[in-house]
């Protein structure tokens, strides 16, 4: 069916929701966005559904929401009467329309006699991973586009277990989303029929608080000074008001909040992106941060998932970390304390993804604990939790990725802000007890372990042209031309989508025990790597690198040599098609 033919469809519906129907029919005239609108569906990814607002099947709006929860309706009908029973927990972030889409959601749920548990306000993910335990429902809801810009809106599916769903059942989702031909079919459940019928609860305080009473597991013991400085920014999401209750719980009270990004607003006015990844979104922290003369900043995105920290250095100047420096000094923080207590179990291990910097393991490795490699996204490292749970073998520690990621208590299934923010407060306010500042402490651990040092380019690819771009460009790095292309020696070429690693010294093919993939991972000589790997959730294509050395200086060198080696050879592939990011 041609693009056309479904715009046409739209036109033509009677009932269009009245503020589509007023931009579809601004837009008539412009065809290269009536395309990019309709030239496919918005496609139920590995946790779901991720796009920009808008008219058409390859936007978010009410329908594609209700095409996917109806897909959820029917996976889950399939599992029977208890599976309804149990029933679905739904959040919404402050994204433009996620309250609307969380309530979508629980109507369609409703017409097939699913329930729904719905919180009466804005709640984080954590939140909701943790509240799908708690109440031991079927599954779970989320509606929020992470970090991504106010333009857009998503909603993810998570699992029994408080983690996002499983590859299988995404699957089996998007094949019961995908058999619905006609979007406008999907039949909807008013709320007070809901409500009156016993298929709609609405969550209050009471699952933030129960939530609360969780991160004393978390807590360090020893030494730490309470009297830590710290600016907190929400950044305009539902973070707010668990991230500051937890800093309190935890016995932190010199908490300055940025009271302009406090206020939850769809527009993000005061950031660019409002994404913890970017120094700019800590523009607004920096000034408060200087104001009071705060030993650390944090800010968390709009769901509260991921958190990024920014610290004082020597000269009252704030220094950003990345996320893999967060990991790094999460792990050691904990590992440490376990093991003064007594309590860091043989069999412990740190989780990560494959594209995370190998400091985390060189910490691990020292403390006798292992270190298991996922695929990029927490879902996996979420997985390997719910394995561990059936499984003795292993006990989990801490899971962490580099895009600003981390889980350390098992009572949530999916990244978690609000621990991470108690936790490295925690790490800050011991480093201060001991007269040192966390990026102090961050050095030490490089003059122990090494300089390990990583490195992050993305490029945006929009639109049709881009995803063929896209694959323009993974199919050349798979090519023998690249290999012969590529100025430093290759030792081992890991293909994620056949599931091989080449050794190229010594010409053998072995199995990489991971599930099948669109990422390419080069390993190269003295511990130096680059992974490439589309994103799940944006149009982009992001290539990855780190290296080690026992300099800093040497570390700079050889992760820019390596950069430039391999993004010389992407510009040359697109053609200054892409915009940097």
């Amino acid at each position: 069916m041609t693009w056309q033919i479904e715009a046409e469809k739209w036109f033509a519906e009677e009932n269009l929701e009245a503020t589509l129907k007023q931009q579809l029919l601004n837009e008539k005239n412009n065809q290269a966005l009536l395309e990019d609108s309709f030239y496919k569906n918005l496609s139920f990814g590995t946790a779901g559904l991720r796009g920009e607002l808008g008219f058409g099947t390859n936007r978010m709006n009410i329908y594609t929401v209700r095409k996917a929860a109806q897909g959820l309706a029917l996976y889950i009908k399939n599992h029977g009467e208890t599976a309804k029973n149990r029933g679905v927990v739904i959040a919404y972030d402050s994204r433009h329309l996620s309250a609307e889409f969380g309530l979508e959601v629980a109507k369609v749920l409703g017409s097939h006699g699913i329930r729904s548990f719905l919180f009466d306000e804005l709640q984080s993910t954590p939140l909701l991973s943790f509240a799908i335990r708690e109440l031991n429902t079927f599954s779970g809801v989320v509606i929020t586009a992470s970090h991504n810009p106010a333009e857009y809106n998503g909603l993810k599916v998570y699992g029994e277990d408080g983690g996002q769903v499983t590859l299988e059942a995404a699957n089996a989702i998007t094949a019961y989303t995908e058999s619905i031909e006609d979007l406008f079919s999907v039949q909807v459940m008013e709320e007070t029929n809901l409500v009156a019928e016993g298929l709609l609860t609405y969550l209050d305080q009471d699952m933030s608080n129960r939530y609360l009473k969780q991160l004393d597991r978390i807590l360090l013991e020893g030494e730490l000074d309470k009297r830590l400085s710290i600016v907190y920014s929400p950044l305009h999401g539902a973070g707010g008001k668990l991230v500051s209750k937890g800093l309190e719980v935890a016995g932190f009270t010199n908490v300055t909040i940025v009271s302009e990004q406090a206020i939850p607003d769809p527009d993000f006015t005061t950031v660019k992106f409002p994404n913890p990844e970017e120094a700019q979104a800590f523009d607004m922290a920096l000034a408060y941060g200087q104001k009071v003369t705060a030993d650390l900043l944090i800010a968390t995105d709009p769901d509260a998932d991921r958190m990024g920290v920014a610290v004082r250095d020597g000269q009252n100047k704030y220094v950003f970390l990345t996320g893999n420096q967060i990991g790094a000094l999460l792990v050691h923080a904990l590992l440490e304390d376990k093991s003064n207590r007594g309590t860091l179990p043989a069999n412990g291990a740190v989780l990560k993804t494959i594209v995370t910097s190998e400091l985390g393991r060189a910490i691990a490795d020292n403390f006798g604990m292992q270190t298991i490699d996922v695929l990029t996204g927490f879902k996996f490292i979420s997985e390997k939790v719910l394995e561990f749970e059936g499984n003795a073998a292993s006990t989990f520690l801490i899971g962490y990725e580099e895009s600003y990621g981390y889980l350390i208590g098992d009572f949530v299934r999916d990244k978690d802000a609000v621990q991470a923010s108690v936790l490295i407060a925690s790490v800050a306010a011991r480093y201060k007890a001991n007269g040192q500042s966390l990026l102090e402490g961050l050095h030490a651990l490089y003059e122990r372990y090494g300089y390990y040092l990583e490195g992050l380019e993305s490029i945006q690819l929009k639109g049709k042209t881009g995803m063929a771009k896209i694959d323009e460009i993974m199919n050349y790095f798979r090519s023998a031309s690249f290999v012969e292309e590529f100025k430093q020696p290759l030792s081992i070429i890991e293909d994620y989508s056949t599931g091989y690693a080449n050794n190229l010294k010594v010409g053998i093919q072995q199995l990489l025990d991971l599930p099948i993939a669109n990422v390419l991972k080069f390993k190269l000589a003295d511990e130096a790597w680059f992974a490439i790997r589309p994103s799940g959730t944006e149009p982009k294509i992001k290539f990855y690198f780190g290296v080690k050395a026992d300099t800093k200086v040497k570390s700079d060198e050889l992760l820019s040599a390596i950069k430039v080696d391999v993004m010389t050879i992407v510009e040359k592939l697109s053609q200054n098609h892409y915009e940097k990011k």
